[in-house]
């Protein structure tokens, strides 16, 4: 089983992945095409000197891509070549706006290059905590409003945005500084490994392409052989997710990547059937008619003990999966200062999101597995 932090492959083995990820390249007039295997929202063409990347999806229904060249030192650009941004790489100083870019910056340990993000409280990384502690990474406020001045003194290569929009006024005043803003697009996967795949995104960014696609692949292998251990289970149990908020219940949608997580683990999603973007919302009387004896219930909100589960509603007491103590939360899992660790290291991860399903749907199957995300209600 992969650990938070990946381990060193033997000479030979490395060797090996390079070749591997050298032959699923395909060659065109325009470059290098890196293989992008399961994610949807970006490309990679590899020049002489310098990588096109093209995200396609910065945010949902985004009406055009944006191309970043991430240009080496003392290469040269061929004339008329159309892009947003142009980036020198590898990357020394980088600015970051979401949990999910630092699982894959930590994975390729270059975690020293982070020196500022808007919220420092919902890191959870112990890795990148102990930067924080040294003072090594500024807090820059609230997402939403960056504090340009503190960032513009870090002097950072990047900024690597996250938006769910394109109205981003702090992002506008960055660039206007000459600090290049890049958008990544991670949370916009509708697929767990397509999530996972943006590792070689970062790749990219600090010149180490293919160490990002040899850890891509092992995540994939370990995704893979968990769901195929998954099939093997005598049955699949009935499954509900999400929680009230004024009085509607909001839960995943059957299509979502959260669902998809409860298809390979082998669970019978009780909405599985339903199709949308966001989060479906039904009456809770809907949702006890149809899930009162669903066998467990997963991702409850935020809630982590019984307690705060029959404070909001004593209705919740009409679920089998509450009165036989089968409710999983993320909420439990979370860093020093509160982070919740699934939020940051899950996209990276999904891996260890699965194999944390089936440990619960079909114990049997990793009868010594310690979850490392969902645990049960206090």
């Amino acid at each position: 089983m992969l650990k938070k932090f990946l381990f060193l492959f033997l000479s030979l083995t490395t060797l090996a992945c390079k070749d591997s990820s050298k032959s699923q390249k395909t060659t065109s007039n325009e470059g290098i095409e890196m293989s992008i295997e399961n994610a949807k929202g970006f490309t990679i063409k590899e020049f002489q000197g310098y990588s096109l990347i093209e995200v396609k999806t910065p945010w949902p229904d985004a009406e055009k891509p944006f191309r970043y060249i991430f240009k080496e030192s003392g290469s040269t650009l061929p004339e008329n070549l159309k892009y947003d941004q142009i980036i020198q790489v590898p990357v020394e100083k980088v600015v970051i706006t979401s949990t999910t870019h630092i699982p894959a910056i930590e994975a390729l340990n270059k975690e020293n290059t982070i020196k500022g993000f808007p919220g420092l409280n919902y890191i959870s990384s112990d890795k990148t905590r102990k930067l924080i502690d040294k003072g090594e990474i500024s807090e820059l406020g609230q997402n939403e409003n960056i504090n340009t001045e503190v960032l513009i003194e870090l002097a950072p290569n990047v900024v690597i945005g996250f938006a769910i929009n394109a109205s981003n006024k702090s992002f506008e005043t960055i660039q206007k500084t000459g600090i290049p803003v890049i958008y990544n697009g991670d949370w916009t996967e509708q697929t767990p490994l397509g999530k996972a795949e943006w590792i070689k995104f970062f790749g990219a960014l600090y010149g180490k392409e293919n160490e990002a696609t040899e850890i891509f692949n092992e995540i994939k292998s370990e995704y893979n052989s968990a769901k195929e251990l998954a099939q093997t289970a005598e049955n699949s149990p009935n499954v509900i997710s999400g929680a009230m908020y004024n009085d509607n219940w909001y839960m995943p949608y059957g299509n979502s990547w959260q669902a998809q997580f409860l298809k390979d683990a082998n669970a019978n999603y009780l909405y599985a059937d339903t199709q949308g973007d966001g989060s479906l919302s039904l009456a809770f009387e809907s949702v006890l008619e149809k899930a009162e004896d669903a066998e467990y219930w997963v991702s409850s909100g935020q809630f982590t003990s019984y307690e705060q589960l029959f404070n909001e509603s004593e209705h919740y007491k009409r679920f089998n999966a509450v009165k036989n103590k089968n409710v999983y939360s993320v909420s439990l899992s979370q860093g020093e200062t509160g982070g919740i660790l699934f939020y940051e290291l899950g996209p990276q991860r999904p891996d260890l999101i699965l194999k944390d399903l089936i440990s619960i749907f079909h114990p049997d199957l990793l009868k010594d597995y310690e979850p490392v995300f969902y645990k049960p209600l206090n």
